[in-house]
């Protein structure tokens, strides 16, 4: 089919590669397929406006290296699950969905590229069910999405996440300190997991195993006792205590964006080490430098691939779809297979067995 107006937003929270992808879907649609391009902006929220953006080559020709995205983007923006505070402090749940699609057919679009993690697609494959023509495009830090063998976003968070355990290391080596380093991943470690191992922790603790403070203290003391009185520990903002509960600073009924606040597990640890073992204990929350800043090279080219593929599959009429990374292609997979869904490590996988053959310690054994 021809395609000659389409739309793209970017949905969820923000990370590198974002306008490597917009650039991508600008340039492509117009340089191959003539097709005029609509950025939406403040994701769904901007569905549910109107608000939005023409982008030509021109606009988009030097953002390849820019962080974030030049459309803005949202957490709180579900047009079938809108939250806004009602004048009594309250929230109160709308559903906006059909002025939504109205916004859609009153903008002439062809196609809606929906950039977003399994919240977001989830979402995308919503609309498409009630006519919209969605191609999706997997975005996400965590790279917790199914069918993709990574989500554009995530090596460059890993690569902060590394940076950052690499001075950790020296300081912590001069002062004979435990330091902690809290990063992202709420459901799942993949995060703590590659930049771990990739910066030498000594200790890895991810949400999908519940850690055993004894073994994250034998470790701690196994190294003292061997001549290393200073420890790296990588620790996931989603882990937890066996038998605990996720550390959270604020719960989800509270929140326009309807999902409780995680952070504070880095500290918590650091109590429960003081409490056992006589080292100083430092914690670092590494928050939102992860999200931010230069995409480096692989993201800068998984987005560009990504988001000429998701036009050539608009131009298919591929809808209901999203293009994937299946080294070293670029496929299309269904929507319905893949819509919030949360891709978990798994507790058998070979990233683990790598990590504890080489004396990582993951919380579960003895050291």
């Amino acid at each position: 089919m021809a395609i000659q107006r389409v739309g793209i937003l970017t949905g969820g929270g923000d990370c590198s590669g974002l306008n490597a992808v917009i650039r991508a879907v600008t340039r492509a649609a117009i340089i191959q397929y003539h097709a005029e391009v609509i950025g939406i902006e403040g994701g769904f929220e901007g569905l549910i406006s109107g608000q939005t953006q023409k982008l030509t080559t021109r606009s988009t020709k030097d953002i390849l290296t820019l962080g974030g995205t030049i459309l803005g983007t949202t957490n709180k923006g579900n047009p079938f699950e809108y939250r806004e505070r009602d004048t009594d402090g309250s929230i109160k749940i709308t559903d906006y969905s059909d002025k939504a699609v109205q916004t859609f057919r009153a903008l002439k679009l062809d196609c809606l590229f929906v950039v977003g993690g399994e919240g977001t697609l989830e979402i995308g494959y919503r609309f498409f069910k009630k006519g919209i023509p969605v191609v999706g495009i997997p975005k996400t830090i965590d790279n917790d999405l199914e069918k993709t063998d990574y989500t554009f976003g995530f090596q460059t968070a890993v690569q902060v996440a590394c940076d950052a355990m690499d001075r950790l290391h020296t300081t912590g080596r001069s002062h004979h300190r435990v330091m902690i380093l809290e990063v992202m991943g709420r459901n799942a470690g993949w995060i703590a997991l590659e930049a771990g191992i990739a910066g030498g922790a000594h200790i890895i603790l991810i949400p999908e195993i519940e850690y055993k403070i004894e073994s994250v203290i034998k470790k701690i003391q196994y190294r003292k006792k061997g001549g290393s009185p200073f420890s790296i520990i990588m620790i996931a903002e989603g882990a937890k205590q066996k038998g605990g509960d996720t550390i959270k600073s604020e719960t989800a009924e509270g929140r326009l964006q309807g999902v409780e606040k995680l952070g504070g597990v880095g500290f918590y640890l650091a109590k429960q080490i003081e409490n056992k073992i006589d080292l100083e204990v430092r914690t670092t929350v590494l928050g939102h430098i992860q999200r931010g800043g230069s995409p480096n090279s692989f993201d800068r080219v998984l987005g560009t691939r990504l988001g000429s593929h998701a036009v050539d599959a608009a131009a298919l009429g591929k809808f209901g779809t999203m293009v994937a990374l299946k080294t070293p292609d670029i496929i299309l997979v269904d929507l319905k297979d893949l819509a919030g869904i949360v891709r978990r490590v798994s507790i058998d996988s070979q990233l683990i067995h790598c990590a504890e053959s080489i004396g990582i310690n993951m919380g579960r054994k003895a050291m």
